[in-house]
């Protein structure tokens, strides 16, 4: 048992440095990392995630997961939700995930993730539950890629999700994953205690700070 603790320390040492370190300890940052994500995945042509998906889309959900360890390994990420409401697109609501397991893994590797979410029941699912587990509590399937998808495809799942490694298209899958909200972050990002439901409802204005990231939402 000892060599099994001394073996996952390096995973719980990243994955401490990740959610301690200040340059993300605020929405602020993760808001601004979504923007820079998805200009990121849209910059890949043969593997962006198609326009026709993004328009059709009723939320998204960004993420920058970091997964560490010798012999145990462990991940941890943070990001945000957003919703399209009738009045355009929702203030931004944190997000958080994590987990540990057993597998070879030596090392640290940064993904990013984008889950688009295809049906009004998946934004909800993020505004009422505590915890969504994708697979569980929603269906999902890799999302389709390529700019040249044609309009109008019906989705196969209630989330498509996209992933990057290392700079390329990594097809890397969430399956399983339980993402949390973050209301910690969300009462320090918008100085008062706010609810998910709120925030994607459109009932919480947009800040200021949002703006390039919903900017760059309303270009698809």
């Amino acid at each position: 048992m000892r060599r099994w603790t001394r073996a996952a320390a390096p995973a719980s040492i990243a994955l401490m440095a990740l959610l301690a370190s200040p340059a993300r300890a605020g929405l602020q940052d993760d808001v601004d990392q979504a923007a820079g994500i998805l200009e990121r995945f849209h910059a890949m042509p043969e593997k962006s995630i198609p326009d026709a998906v993004m328009r059709q889309a009723k939320g998204l959900a960004v993420l920058s997961v970091l997964k560490a360890g010798f012999l145990v390994s462990a991940q941890g990420g943070k990001g945000l939700v957003i919703a399209r409401t009738d009045a355009g697109w929702s203030a931004p609501s944190a997000i958080g995930t994590g987990g540990a397991g057993f597998g070879f893994q030596i090392g640290a590797e940064v993904s990013e993730f984008v889950i688009v979410l295809n049906t009004p029941g998946a934004v909800q699912a993020f505004a009422h539950a505590g915890n969504v587990s994708i697979g569980a509590d929603l269906s999902a399937a890799a999302g389709p890629v390529g700019r040249d998808l044609s309009a109008g495809v019906l989705p196969l799942a209630a989330v498509y999700t996209y992933s990057r490694s290392q700079g390329l298209f990594a097809g890397i899958s969430l399956q399983g994953a339980v993402i949390a909200a973050r209301d910690g972050a969300n009462r320090e990002y918008y100085g008062r205690s706010v609810t998910p439901a709120e925030i994607l409802s459109g009932k919480v204005d947009p800040p200021a700070g949002a703006s390039k990231l919903i900017d760059l939402l309303k270009s698809y």
